[in-house]
């Protein structure tokens, strides 16, 4: 199924016939990335008493709650609400759902660390080398090796690569709104509460930004090109700084 869109004066044909997810499933016990110390995601059935709502023991229905941390467990979307006092809930955010999306594949840069790791970074070097001269909606970042192990890594305390703070505030100069990578955090994993990288795609404390997103844990397949998309970003309507999300790529056709 073919459509058209128009964006600043360009317009793209889109193949929506051939969804690409970037998303990581959310499933029980030990399979999936965690990270930030958190423990397997649970679904279990409601118990009342005697009874189990569980169809194998005799219940009418699957009936299970689910226990998980949207940071921790999976692909997930965050709002400036993730840094600020207030929750700033992302679910209410998005006026629309579509956008502009460029992919783009680094191997990320060692640098020694103030506490003398040697840290893995994507730099603003990087970015500005392989960012289009048309500065997308929303940038989709693959780190190399694009490893699909990662897709059920165990993060917590392997200090994994981030984003220098400098390179996200030239993403939102050059008006980059949603941020898409394949990591846990766009910051280090210990860096003192600093969160360099958060605040200054969001320019938080200088402004309340309710039009950017940051979302992270997402998997980019191998066959996948880099280039220009049109991204599809939805989540649940969550009353909290994040929710579990489905970013999804279509291709642009000539």
């Amino acid at each position: 199924m073919l459509a058209e869109i128009t964006h600043r004066g360009r317009t793209f044909k889109v193949d929506l016939s051939n969804p690409i997810d970037l998303s990581l499933p959310l499933m029980a016990g030990e399979g999936g990335p965690r990270a930030w110390y958190v423990g397997p995601v649970e679904m279990e059935p409601v118990r009342d008493g005697d009874k189990i709502f569980c169809v194998k023991d005799g219940a009418p229905v699957n009936f299970r709650n689910v226990f998980f941390n949207p940071h921790g467990h999976g692909t997930h979307t965050e709002s400036v609400g993730h840094v600020a006092p207030e929750i700033h809930p992302v679910g209410r955010m998005l006026k629309r759902y579509f956008f502009t999306a460029q992919v783009i594949s680094l191997l990320p840069e060692m640098r020694r660390a103030p506490d003398g790791k040697s840290d893995s970074v994507i730099t603003l070097e990087q970015l500005r080398n392989v960012v289009s001269d048309r500065p997308p909606e929303a940038l989709v970042l693959r780190t190399l090796p694009n490893d699909i192990a990662a897709m059920e890594h165990q993060w917590s305390g392997t200090n994994p690569c981030y984003l220098q703070s400098t390179a996200c505030a030239w993403l939102r100069s050059i008006g980059v709104k949603h941020l898409l990578l394949d990591l846990p955090s766009v910051d280090r994993e210990e860096d003192g509460g600093v969160l360099a990288a958060h605040h200054a795609f969001w320019d938080y404390p200088n402004t309340i930004d309710l039009e950017r997103t940051i979302t992270e844990l997402i998997h980019v397949p191998s066959a996948v090109r880099d280039g220009e998309y049109l991204l599809e970003l939805q989540f649940p309507n969550f009353v909290n700084d994040a929710a579990p999300s489905r970013p999804v790529l279509y291709a642009l056709l000539p």
